[in-house]
């Protein structure tokens, strides 16, 4: 019988819109039944070999790769090993276990099959085709050949959490082709050089580190493919803490305000999921902020911050101080916030197509829709290799609209971000609204890696697009590809905030009841500088604000941007500083200079009794020139014992506490966590929310997993 019957007749067994699993038995009869075939004719295989595999490659792969790949019977022949183990990729997509630690077998087995159980995690199970009905022809032989035993046993399948399955495009046969070894480098570097078409996803990333994933206990065996999932790449600003710093030397202190609280949203995610945070991605201000607190605000806009300072004993060091310093900006008035014009800048690239992200960033804008007023407006534009507008500004009375627009989205394609953020602000100049908010929220899980996507590009794209008095809001979903560093670039210089979105209720306390200070400045490029008087204080080091340091003669530039706040917004800023003469003092008088000389300001008499001077600078919303509010700090601001200071002061200390100790800064290193949960537990207050529950949650996770 020739191959071209062979072939006709396994066509008609196995015809291509059969289960992969039909799939797989049939390319391992059909092998079977060629090697026989070559040994019974050994004249006719050496012209023959090279078509007879092309053909059956091409057949079996038919409805998966487009035959352009399998031009030639050379290549036909470098993709046998790499097809069993897409084949196999195949079975996972309808439900089928993978392999373990992501190993496929190049060699399908032929063990017997039939008399194996249901597979289980970590069972070993074998994968064998059944033998069909009728006539017994050569293919139909082959396959019932393939039931029997055999040397060769499949190696064990686990049924791993979906968030580890990796998926292949047409650019990862595409790089296979090239390197017929199949290495992990391989494809590693196929699925970072091309990217995917348009609708289909990329590679997903783990959901978990890869710690929680075993290594592989040996190299792979002789003709199998090893795919190994890379790790997550998310990415943080390297920023070292803050050092200790000598006021004789340098007593001047400043920074730009934050208000984001993307730190404890993501620290909390890895604590949750059974990780200890990357010490990159806590930032102790971020912590700190992410709670509501009850600090004393001002009385009307025209100044629209209070600010209220504390010093107090340390709890980690009993020879320094604390010195806390609460802002408070001013609360509007549901009834008299403006207008929002606001364009809702959504990834739906294939990396989306996760539960925490693209699903979970619809619940969150559906929410935030319910929390507007009728007059507001919406736009929609997506990005996944080009930008799209889906749906133009539309008032929020006409609710069922924008709704039926957030539901209808889809994930698929790259990540072009920069075209989709010059769009988005099109469309906000196309509504903006005088006198009112112009914003931008953009919502994404990563990178941009079409177009213009480092850094620095997209830093210029929105500096120049600020100028328009359009606002942006940075909002982080999901794992593995989380760009930290380029949201905070980008919130940063946009004159905005950023979020990480992990729950719909962190959604919740985001967009709805935080929507004030989200949504509505009362207060751009805010900046603080401190300055320290000598006679009393020695050294200090600010906790916190690495990424946001200015230098000091930016404070009364106002070029210079900085950190914007939010109606409603409360900023802590908390110094651990060095009384004179306290044993704790790291840094040695100098022997020339004027180490004991007090700057000219601090010798005044009307000065002497004072430990620093607080000074901020703000904008009003529209305005170039900037304004000047001045806080002393003196004995009068001290209390002698922590129990004495204010409940929230208290709490807030102690987050401060758990950021450093997360991120490892040595000040902390013999403060327990369990010393943070009492101080935490003591001043939890009334905690209406129940998030400051939730920080103590947090704690003895942390507490448990630094101790494995």
């Amino acid at each position: 019988m020739t191959v071209d019957k062979e072939l006709e007749k396994l066509s008609r067994l196995t015809p291509p819109a059969a289960t992969p699993e039909a799939r797989a038995r049939a390319l391992a009869a059909a092998m079977q039944a060629f090697d026989t075939a070559e040994n019974n004719a050994p004249a006719a295989q050496g012209n023959a070999k090279g078509w007879r595999q092309s053909s059956i490659i091409n057949w079996i792969w038919s409805p998966i790769m487009n035959k352009k790949f399998l031009a030639g019977s050379a290549l036909a022949t470098l993709l046998v090993i790499p097809a069993a183990g897409y084949l196999t990729i195949e079975l996972t997509r309808n439900g089928s276990p993978i392999v373990d630690q992501t190993e496929i077998a190049g060699d399908l087995s032929k063990s017997e099959a039939s008399k194996q159980p249901a597979a289980t995690v970590g069972q070993p199970v074998t994968i064998a085709p059944q033998a069909p009905a009728g006539n017994a022809s050569l293919a139909e032989q082959s396959v019932a050949d393939a039931q029997a035993p055999q040397d060769k046993v499949a190696p064990a399948l686990a049924k791993p959490d979906s968030s580890q399955v990796s998926e292949f495009d047409a650019n990862d046969i595409a790089a296979l082709t090239n390197k017929p070894e199949g290495s992990a480098a391989a494809l590693g570097a196929a699925k970072r050089s091309a990217p995917a078409a348009p609708g289909i996803a990329p590679q997903r990333q783990l959901a978990e580190p890869m710690a929680a994933i075993a290594p592989s206990p040996a190299p792979p065996a002789e003709g199998r493919v090893q795919i190994q999932l890379d790790p997550d790449r998310e990415r943080f600003a390297n920023a070292a803490a803050n050092p200790i710093k000598s006021v004789a030397t340098d007593p001047v202190s400043t920074f730009s305000a934050d208000v984001d609280s993307a730190s404890y949203a993501f620290v909390r995610r890895s604590l949750t999921g059974g990780a200890m945070p990357d010490p990159l991605s806590v930032r102790v201000e971020e912590m700190i902020n992410y709670f509501p607190y009850d600090w004393p605000g001002p009385d009307n806009a025209e100044q629209p911050f209070k600010a209220t300072v504390t010093v107090m004993p340390t709890p980690w060091n009993h020879d320094t101080e604390l010195m806390h310093v609460a802002i408070k900006g001013y609360d509007i008035a549901p009834a008299t916030t403006p207008h929002a014009n606001l364009v809702f800048l959504i990834d739906v690239s294939g990396s989306m197509d996760e539960p925490d992200k693209l699903p979970l960033l619809k619940s969150a804008f559906r929410l935030l829709v319910n929390r507007l007023k009728p007059d507001d407006t919406v736009s929609i534009v997506t990005y996944a290799g080009n930008a799209g507008t889906v749906l133009t500004p539309t008032r929020v009375a006409e609710k069922s609209k924008i709704l039926s627009a957030i539901d209808r989205l889809e994930p698929g394609g790259s990540t072009g971000g920069a075209e989709g953020i010059e769009a988005a602000y099109d469309l906000a100049k196309q509504g903006f609204v005088k006198d009112g908010v112009n914003r931008v929220m953009l919502a994404t899980d990563g990178d941009f890696n079409v177009g213009p996507s480092s850094d620095e590009d997209l830093k210029r794209i929105i500096e120049e697009r600020r100028k328009d008095g359009i606002f942006l809001t940075v909002l982080g979903f999901g794992r593995g590809n989380l760009n930290d560093s380029l949201m905070q670039t980008l919130a940063q210089n946009g004159n905005g905030s950023a979020a990480y979105i992990d729950t719909l209720a962190e959604a919740q306390k985001t967009l709805v009841e935080e929507a004030g200070s989200t949504l509505f400045p009362i207060a751009s490029d805010v900046k603080f500088q401190v300055e320290f008087n000598p006679e009393r204080i020695a050294e200090y080091r600010l906790i916190g604000y690495e990424t946001r340091a200015l230098k000091r003669e930016d404070f009364n530039n106002d070029r210079v941007d900085a950190g914007d706040i939010g109606s409603g917004h409360s900023v802590t800023a908390i110094y651990e500083i060095t009384p004179k003469g306290s044993p704790a003092v790291m840094n040695d008088d100098l022997r020339y200079g004027a180490a004991d000389k007090a700057p000219a300001a601090a010798a005044d008499s009307a000065h002497h009794g004072e430990l620093a001077f607080v000074k901020m600078r703000y904008k009003k919303p529209g305005e170039d020139k900037s304004a000047l509010i001045t806080t002393p700090v003196d004995d009068n601001n001290a209390v002698t014992t922590l129990d004495a200071a204010p409940q929230d002061v208290r709490f807030s200390v102690a987050v401060a506490a758990f950021g450093q100790k997360l991120s490892h800064v040595a000040a902390v290193d013999t403060y327990s966590y369990q010393a943070i949960a009492d101080l935490a537990a003591a001043s939890r207050g009334t905690d209406a929310f129940g998030y400051r529950s939730d920080f103590l949650g947090l704690v003895r996770l942390a507490d448990g997993l630094s101790q494995r």
